[in-house]
């Protein structure tokens, strides 16, 4: 390891050292940016550390920091690590149950929050949290200091005893604790320290092509592992990283600021897809004749040019007259490089993207891990359509019998807080972390996720279903937005579909079918029940006779993590949804 950076909070005081940027956070505010320099944020980080010393914060604290993504939530987890604190991120979609549970499971002391309905998130748990003494917010609000309040200027003498603080601190140590937004039970508080996160940086660093005369955009959660990483590898590279106000505005954000790199998970771009084919569809004419020959040709994109010259020619054409145009609309003609995380993406998304002139990759690993087990690359061999690239240089893989992969590496955590019971079911007495995964590895030393152990079910004549493999075949349909399989113990899989409704709406106008302006009625129409026939009917056709889903229910909402139907990090409750939807499911078997 790079002994310039044995720590987190190291980063920035090295980034000034070697890099020194005039821009190294961006954020919005009233139609402009503001714009921090790395001595700038030094300054802030060591100003906000000085001032939480001063207020008998210590070494060891438990600090949280409930916030969206902005540039003030990297002031306060480096200012909290320069004080030797222990940063506690919690989401900011986290109901006001799991927060206290949270704080009170960690002891946090104070806690920092983005804005006032945030705050009072918090506060609802204010009698249950006789230990949370300091509450600061990043914005004005009632019940909390301006967390630029506590600001205390730092002088020599200041700095000399940060500096002792920090001496005392191994890269070894604990960092942060992320709670892992479980899909069932209680969070699990995952124990990771400097030395966890920093060697997933270093052997990560170089996969994405990037460097200091760069620009990162930023936008998903930094509550969780994968983006909090990322955006510690943009700082040690040196990369000027701009935050998006929310992710409504990641549109127009984009076209401002045209990055070369960001990072992004499947669901979203799994909608800026479906809107890309919807304009497309809708030019009309030639148009859309010339845009679906170039759709088509892009879904059967393999790397290292394995399609052969004649493709190769024909997607430079492609590229002049549709994806050029694409690119510069949508402000990515910049990117040199993007990778998508968290979730399963559909090979379908990186086929285009990277045939589109947006280079695209994809990686997997899990809080626990720091978060990254493998990741496509963008060099020659590097990455393979299906899988999730080649393991990290410093891991280690192995198949279990059962097909659970497991992982040992410098990247696996010290443990869950408080839990050594679930901490030895995951980590085995040799060091093997117990992903919970099923997959494989090929001759090349790609993997290859087919499924979750624990969302393996079986039919009541016996035979197994991986549903994630199948809901992501489903996924391809442009009229499906959420699906879950469903069938444990039944005779057949069946499935709850979310609909695409902007999709679904456009279909039924074009079609010239009148229909009324609710969710519920569109669901129940004829027209649209036959559609899903046709498309299940040819998204069923590569399973196995008692794979297919016979049967399905239509459901008018989208699923949100606000409703508890899925985590923060978009993942499905599946026990939760059966439970809600029981009708439904019930409706589908009750034949």
């Amino acid at each position: 390891m790079e002994q310039e950076v044995k720590r987190l909070f190291d980063i920035f005081p090295y980034q000034e050292k070697r890099f020194h940027q005039e821009v190294c956070l961006a954020g919005p505010e009233k139609g402009g940016w503001v714009k921090w320099s790395t001595k700038q944020v030094n300054h802030f980080t060591d100003s906000l550390a000085l001032g939480l010393a001063g207020l008998g914060l210590s070494k060891g604290d438990m600090i949280a920091i409930i916030s969206h993504t902005n540039k003030e939530w990297i002031i306060a987890d480096q200012g909290i690590q320069k004080m030797g604190g222990i940063v506690i991120p919690i989401y900011p979609t986290s109901t006001s149950e799991d927060i206290a549970y949270i704080l009170d499971h960690c002891g946090a002391k104070a806690i920092f929050a983005h804005d006032q309905e945030l705050l009072d998130k918090v506060l609802k748990a204010k009698d249950q949290l006789p230990g949370l003494k300091h509450y600061f917010s990043f914005t004005p609000t009632q019940g909390a200091q301006l967390y630029t309040e506590i600001f205390v200027e730092p002088t020599q003498e200041g700095l000399v005893s940060l500096s002792a603080v920090q001496d005392q601190v191994q890269a070894t140590d604990l960092a942060t604790i992320i709670y892992t937004s479980g899909t069932t039970g209680k969070p699990k508080g995952v124990m990771l320290s400097h030395y966890n996160i920093l060697s997933n940086l270093y052997v990560t660093k170089d996969i994405l092509p990037v460097n200091s005369t760069h620009i990162g955009l930023s936008f998903l959660p930094l509550s969780h592992i994968f983006e909090r990483m990322i955006n510690y590898l943009y700082f040690y590279t040196g990369i000027s990283v701009y935050y998006a106000e929310s992710i409504e505005m990641i549109g127009p954000t984009l076209k401002e600021i045209r990055p070369n790199v960001f990072t992004a998970v499947p669901r979203l771009l799994e909608k800026v897809f479906d809107k890309i084919v919807a304009g497309g569809q809708a030019e009309g004419g030639m148009k859309t004749k010339i845009f679906n020959w170039a759709l088509d040709l892009a879904l059967h994109w393999l790397p290292d040019g394995q399609n052969g010259g004649w493709y190769n020619f024909k997607l430079k054409i492609a590229d002049k007259l549709v994806f050029s145009k694409i690119r510069a609309k949508a402000g990515l003609d910049r990117v040199i490089a993007s990778a998508s995380g968290s979730a399963a993406l559909n090979p379908r998304l990186l086929r285009f993207f990277n045939a589109a002139g947006v280079p695209l990759t994809e990686g997997y690993g899990l809080t626990e891990t720091s978060p990254v087990i493998s990741v496509g690359q963008f060099i020659p061999h590097g990455m393979k359509v299906g899988t999730v690239g080649q393991i990290i240089p410093n891991g280690e893989v192995k198949i279990a019998e059962d097909g659970e992969i497991l992982f040992k590496g410098p990247n696996v955590m010290l443990g869950y807080y408080h839990d050594q019971e679930k901490t030895d079911e995951v980590i085995d007495p040799d060091g093997w972390f117990h992903t919970g995964d099923i997959g494989v590895l090929d001759k090349d030393g790609f993997l290859k996720i087919t499924d979750r152990k624990k969302e393996i079910f079986k039919t009541s004549g016996g035979k197994y279903i991986a549903p994630q493999l199948m809901e992501n075949k489903f996924k391809e349909s442009p009229f499906i937005n959420q699906v879950m399989v469903i069938g444990e113990y039944r005779k057949f899989p069946g499935a709850l579909i979310v609909p695409n409704f902007e999709a679904l709406t456009g279909y039924l106008a074009d079609k010239g079918i009148s229909y009324k302006d609710h969710f519920e009625d569109i669901c129940k129409m004829k027209e649209v029940n036959d559609l899903f026939e046709s498309e299940m009917e040819r998204l069923n056709v590569d399973f196995n006779k008692w794979e297919k889903v016979k049967r399905w229910a239509l459901i008018p909402k989208e699923w949100t993590p606000d409703s508890g139907l899925i985590t923060p990090t978009l993942k499905l409750k599946r026990k939760v949804i059966l439970e809600h939807f029981k009708d439904e499911v019930e409706g589908v078997y009750n034949v």
